[in-house]
């Protein structure tokens, strides 16, 4: 059997501005770092990001690529149709973007936009309640959370008013029976509403399946969540781990700059 072949991806660092040259590398870890705590689904799902100016460009991971092989020079920059704005030899799947491109449309905050088909969220997306208050992470979770009805396979332009409607304002949704998605003003933002979103649906699968009642945190704590969780940050939120997430990219996975 002959080894696959190695990809050669040509390095755009030099023809694109510097702005854009952030966005894609901060872009390119997040989805090294969705594969690296076990959040992908082979080649499918998808991180998006806004680049900066008023021509409203998308970058969206090659379509067929692993998360784990993802690069700031492979990402595909995109307009809000799907439709590649280069001459990109790979290709994108712009059935994908359906979701994100309606947030993106209706979201001037939602700069980032990540979703997910893990086993645990999915899990918790079949389940009636959806997120419990339970674990110190769903405190997080549950003051900006909103829920949407599974409606299929997202291929179809006219799901995304309601869409748009049921998320809202919100940072996390759970999309019913299929996963999670949030949104951030930066990557490190959506990438570290996603770990909390994750950390809330593993616990809940876990504490579930020991059969024992569970106790709920009381609704004034959840009310407090967020007032806390911005005086322990000092309201640097993603940021704060983002620098961290890097160092740990370099010592396992690096390339991802390039």
């Amino acid at each position: 059997m002959n080894a696959p072949e190695r990809l050669e991806i040509p390095s755009l660092q030099d023809r694109v501005s510097a702005a854009e040259w952030q966005m894609r590398v901060d872009l390119a870890a997040c989805y090294r770092l969705v594969a690296a705590f076990g959040w992908s689904d082979l080649v499918f799902t998808h991180i998006t990001a806004r680049l900066p100016g008023p021509e409203h460009a998308f970058l969206i991971n090659p379509y067929g690529m692993m998360f784990d092989e993802i690069t700031a020079s492979s990402l595909v920059r995109i307009d809000l149709h799907g439709n590649k704005l280069d001459d990109s030899s790979f290709p994108v799947n712009p059935a994908g973007f359906t979701i994100h491109s309606a947030i993106h449309e209706a979201r001037d905050d939602a700069i980032c936009v990540l979703h997910t088909h893990s086993l645990n969220g999915a899990a918790v997306a079949a389940q009636e309640a959806g997120v419990l208050p339970i674990s110190q992470p769903s405190i997080f979770v549950l003051n900006s959370l909103a829920y949407h009805d599974y409606e299929g396979l997202a291929l179809n332009a006219d799901e995304k008013p309601r869409l748009v409607a049921d998320f809202g304002d919100k940072s996390f949704l759970m999309l019913r029976n299929h996963g999670l998605l949030t949104v951030g003003r930066t990557v490190a933002d959506a990438f570290l509403n996603m770990y909390l979103f994750e950390a809330a649906c593993t616990v809940q699968v876990r504490a579930m399946a020991g059969g024992t009642p569970l106790r709920p945190v009381q609704q004034a704590i959840i009310a407090n969540a967020m007032a806390q969780a911005r005086q322990v940050t000092n309201a640097q939120y993603g940021s704060l781990a983002w620098p961290a997430l890097l160092r740990k990219l370099e010592r396992e996975n690096p390339g991802y700059r390039t």
